[in-house]
């Protein structure tokens, strides 16, 4: 899954977060949902310590002797009143109120029952405090040495629920579902059946499964030997989502059973499960649109389920619509049929083998564009499975973890390939197989799907082949929903987009939006294998998921479409270190070892392990990136021909004054360097630092020496003394660097500028050779950096230094931004810049970006909108507009009849973008804030309310509009968009970046403590808190130097 598409602009999460990694970092915080994600079996996350021991049992925790025994007995007497609490509110006040306002005196048979209720109750809270070495338990008392056993929590109906546990038993795992659905698009409720084949591994008495806020009506099981369907009593624990089916008797070991269950729900109003979403057709009538987002753990509010990602089933889904709708699933089509008059059941083919959470339909009115990639022969025989063996055969080759494409070993590799090939051609079970491609819209936007269609198709063909491996199902159908919370979420056959990371309008769409389409759908693509043939065990191995499809973004970009490649990763440092043959021929292996089943880390490099064949652990190496929080800061210092490097842990998060670095903080870190003496790309050397320090001994002195070749490495480096002369380098003859390695330089000498370890005056005088730069990445690396100073200046209320920081803007980058033309001609990279320096420079009034973007907009509005600028200067264009009353009316306008997604992005950006705060306001019956309105979704989507206040906190009037917005409405949001939900991080982190004071610091400290434990626990709000501390840090350290400097 892709966060929201305009989540990835650049914003640290703190000011000293290393903006080179494009993406959220695949290995580093890598969960989907970053602020709030599954844990281990023993973990429940944000539970208030109460909580856990009454749902998880007594026993599972490790507290002080007195608290345990203290809060055991507590547990143990409020069980039994827990759902009998409100029951009794109405008889609990005892003190009533005369008529004339005072208080009565309380009975005598009052007072005699409060005193001997308050003695029982102390007598036994006496006895249980005083037992020694006692804790109690559903059974009694047990010893503290001895193993106790949990206890139940009460289901919703007041009987003990049959299990404490967030994870489920390992009793039972299914096998099949088969799921019946009749979602009703005018009263917007549903309906459904589950039958569920299950295996049972242990003999139980219980079935327990997830179900999230279902109405079950009916539960019945039945024996695989065709015996009648018993009626069985389910109870439900709504804390966990579980529900339990309690069979008449024992269900035996190694047999097969049928659940059936009947059930309704409404349609979600959130982002979550099976949802409701509201547009306008082409006649501005309102139509429902019915999909749904499952990931990670919602598909048990749409059926009961075994909702975890190892417990994999297949699947027959029929579904019941209006004969005028359309609907979509995980598999191809199989019949249609009617049902009523005008309802008809569309019933898919059986699934392959997946998790519960890729499960997807979507029920709509549709239009649809087609196109049958070339047809693979695809061949089965009983000799297939000796590929896997004989590939393990290269264990007897020794190959070193550098090798090239012309090794012997891997050559055996592909032939192995084709011998398997062979045997099962000479069996005749051969045939070719075909895949149907298909980009789906609402009608108005099927002329906006072409480019994704004809994108998927390249793509799709380019990781057949790299991974030796067809895409497994016949068909692969990519849908644009209109209100879609992320960026797009990778359901196996049944990709699901927000509008804007799918469709392309020639006239509207810029560089940016074609670069951002064609990775969102290249890093949905590769989920199709790594999420989706292959699934992580559990939750905590997300990263196997999410850093696969991150790697295989960036490498397809760069192998298919090059002119818009860019972003970094760890895998990527993997690759470039192994070499790509070595890997790719890993990545074989790991697919064919887990097809259709679960894998953990470990699994993947002991795939590896298998090519490299002992020369070189991946696993240990990896290990030590996969289980460290941050990146390392490697320290370069050059004597001669001596290179002494040095690692240490790059101070991601605000650390105490008194801190030292761990020394567990140990990282083996593939280096790569050039020098002087060869600084082309073949001349690459490379380094395992596997040590906090080490020694480099060159062939011979040099005159300078740059790490991290073209941004390939995950690690930040300092050069130490030698800062001064990769300056003069860059000043001499800025291209014997690479444009990326000249990147990394600038963000390298920013990033340990703000740690303290450079000056600042260093880090200017590196980007002091910019007027002679042409290259998109070290222009937009250095705005990028120059304009976080300028914004926590500006916000500081030092808006005097903020000028001047603008100035030296203007003074490196003015002639460039002069050199820009207000067309769309050129390169993708040149127009990508263009985008970038005018947007920023009519912001901030640079030169005659106003004048002549001024014009532009009075051309567009004197045409009603029919004559539009240019896509890559259109965002420019809009917010000079959007200055004058005139034109933000009309921007808002343009807005609502717009059928552009790209455009109307770029409208609701301008029009957010305004410095007048009144203009953030508007009539619609009543006085409504713009972010306010897009949170209740009226007619500017909630998808879009984090990007609205992204760009509201950017301006001097608005950020602090902004975050009094996030405190008023944090209740109403978090109804709306789950805790863990790259929106509420978005949120968080946007309102409160530009903060850098004590006081601020005290108030978003205080805000988030007020709220829910669970609010307060998020590591978005303890990120946020460091970035203002950091942002603090860098204002006392920096401010005067600034003054000094500039």
């Amino acid at each position: 899954m892709e966060p929201f598409p305009s989540d990835r602009v650049q914003l640290p999460r703190n000011m000293i977060e290393n903006s080179m990694f494009e993406e959220e970092p695949d290995v580093v915080d890598l969960a989907k949902e970053p602020c709030l994600h599954p844990l281990e079996p023993d973990e429940v996350e944000y539970e208030p310590r109460s909580s856990r021991l009454l749902v998880r049992g007594l026993g599972e925790q490790e507290i002080d002797d007195d608290e345990e025994d203290y809060e055991s007995s507590a547990k143990l007497l409020g069980m039994s009143f827990m759902n009998r609490s409100s029951g009794l509110q109405n008889n609990m006040s005892v003190y009533r109120q005369n008529p004339n306002g005072s208080c009565s005196v309380p009975s005598t048979r009052t007072v005699v029952v409060c005193t001997v209720v308050f003695v029982i109750a102390f007598s036994l809270i006496i006895v249980i405090y005083l037992l020694p070495k006692c804790t109690f338990t559903k059974e009694g008392c047990h010893k503290k040495n001895r193993t106790m056993e949990l206890i139940y929590p009460l289901a919703t109906n007041g009987k003990l629920f049959p299990w404490a546990k967030v994870r489920l038993p390992p009793d039972v795992v299914p096998l099949h579902y088969d799921l019946v659905l009749q979602p009703n698009l005018t009263t917007l409720k549903f309906s459904g059946s589950v039958k569920i084949v299950v295996n049972i591994l242990h003999v139980t008495q219980k079935i327990v499964l997830h179900s999230s806020g279902l109405n079950i009506t009916k539960a019945t099981i039945a024996s695989a030997q065709g015996h009648q369907a018993k009626l069985v009593e389910f109870l439900e624990y709504p804390l966990h989502d579980q529900i339990a089916l309690m069979a008449p008797e024992a269900l035996l070991a190694g047999q097969n059973y049928t659940v059936n269950m009947e059930y309704s729900s409404n349609l979600s109003d959130t982002y979550y499960g099976f949802y409701k979403i509201s547009y306008e057709d082409e006649n501005s009538k309102q139509r429902w649109f019915a999909a749904t987002q499952f990931e990670p753990l919602a598909a048990r509010s749409a059926f009961p389920c075994f909702d975890e990602p190892a417990l994999k089933a297949t699947f027959l889904i029929k579904i019941k619509r209006d004969e005028k709708l359309s609907t979509l699933s995980n598999m191809p089509k199989k019949a249609t049929t009617p049902v009523t008059n005008g309802i008809v059941q569309d019933e898919f083919f059986v699934s392959l083998k997946m998790s519960t959470y890729l499960v997807a339909f979507v029920v709509a009115d549709l239009k649809n564009i087609s196109r049958i990639t070339n047809g693979t022969l695809v061949c089965v025989c009983k000799f297939c499975f000796v590929l896997p063996k004989l590939t393990r055969l290269l264990n007897k080759t020794k190959m070193s973890p550098n090798q090239q494409a012309n090794s012997v070993s891997l050559k055996f590799v592909y032939l192995l390939h084709f011998i398997e090939l062979i045997i099962a051609m000479g069996q005749k079970l051969c045939a070719i197989k075909w895949t149907e491609v298909s980009v789906y819209a609402i009608p108005q936007h099927v002329n906006q799907i072409g480019y994704a269609l004809d994108t998927t198709v390249k793509l799709l063909k380019f990781y057949q082949n790299y991974f030796l491996m067809k895409y497994p199902l016949e068909k692969l159908d990519l849908v644009a929903i209109p209100d879609f919370q992320s960026g797009a979420m990778e359901n196996w056959g049944l990709i699901t987009f927000r509008e804007t990371a799918l469709l392309f309008d020639s006239n509207t769409s810029s560089a940016r939006d074609k670069k951002l389409i064609t990775s969102v759908i290249a890093h949905e693509l590769a989920h199709q294998w790594f999420g989706n043939l292959v699934t992580m065990e559990w939750w905590n191995d997300l990263w196997l998921n999410e850093g696969f499809a991150t790697f295989m973004e960036y490498f397809a970009m760069e192998e298919v479409f090059p002119e818009l490649h860019s972003g970094a990763s760890l895998l990527l440092m993997l690759k470039h270190y192994l070499s790509k043959d070595v890997f790719q021929a890993g990545i074989e292996v790991y697919l064919h070892n887990h097809s259709y089943g679960t894998a953990q880390s470990d699994d993947l490099w002991d795939s590896m392990n298998e090519i490299t064949n002992g020369t070189l652990d991946v696993k240990k190496m990896m290990k030590t990136w996969i289980g460290h929080k941050g990146f390392p800061l490697v320290t370069v210092v050059r004597k001669g021909k001596i290179i002494s490097v040095q690692q240490e842990k790059f101070l991601f998060r605000v650390e105490p004054e008194n801190w030292t670095s761990d020394a567990s903080y140990l990282w083996h870190i593939p280096l790569t360097y050039i020098t002087n003496r060869c600084n082309f790309t073949h001349c690459t050397n490379a380094f395992l630092l596997d040590q906090k320090s080490a020694v480099i001994e060159l062939p011979e002195e040099v005159e300078w020496i740059k790490f991290n070749v073209d941004m390939n490495g995950y690690y930040i480096v300092h050069y130490a003394e030698d800062w001064k002369t990769l300056i003069d380098l860059l000043k001499k003859n800025h291209t014997a660097l690479s444009p990326k390695d000249r990147a990394n330089l600038i963000n390298n000498i920013f990033n340990v500028a703000r740690l303290g370890r450079e000056s600042l005056e260093k880090a200017f005088e590196l980007i002091d050779y910019l007027s002679k730069e042409n290259s998109t990445a070290p222009l937009t690396q250095a705005l990028f950096q120059l304009s976080l100073i300028y914004s926590l200046l500006d916000k500081k209320g030092e808006q005097q230094l903020a000028a001047r920081v603008m100035h030296r803007i203007e003074h490196l980058l003015g002639d460039k931004i002069d050199q820009q033309r207000w067309t769309d001609d050129g390169a993708l990279s040149e127009r990508e810049l263009r985008s970038t320096l005018l947007a920023f420079a009519c912001t901030h009034d640079i030169r005659n970006c106003r004048t002549t973007a001024a014009k532009m907009f009075e051309t567009w509005m004197k045409s009603n909108g029919t004559v539009s600028p240019p896509s890559d200067v259109m965002k420019a264009v809009f917010a000079v507009g959007a200055k004058s009353n005139d034109g933000w009316e009309f921007l808002l306008k343009m807005y609502f009849s717009s059928v552009s997604e790209s455009e109307k992005n770029k409208m609701i950006e301008a029009l957010a973008s305004t410095e007048d705060a009144r203009k953030l306001i508007w009539y619609e019956g009543a006085k409504k804030l713009l972010m306010q309105n897009s949170l209740e979704g009226e007619v500017i989507r909630s998808q879009e309310l984090s990007h609205i206040i992204a760009t509201v906190s950017q301006s001097l009037p608005g950020y602090l509009l902004a975050w009094d917005f996030v405190k008023e409405s944090w209740e109403k949001l978090t109804r709306k968009f789950h805790l863990g939900s790259y929106t509420i991080r978005n949120i968080i982190s946007w309102s409160t970046s530009q903060f850098a004071t004590k006081a601020h610091l005290l108030e978003v400290k205080s805000f988030f403590e007020s709220k829910s434990e669970e609010s307060s626990q998020l590591r978005c709000v303890k990120e946020a808190i460091d970035t203002i501390q950091l942002n603090i840090q860098w204002m006392e350290r920096n401010l005067a130097k600034l003054q000094e400097l500039l």
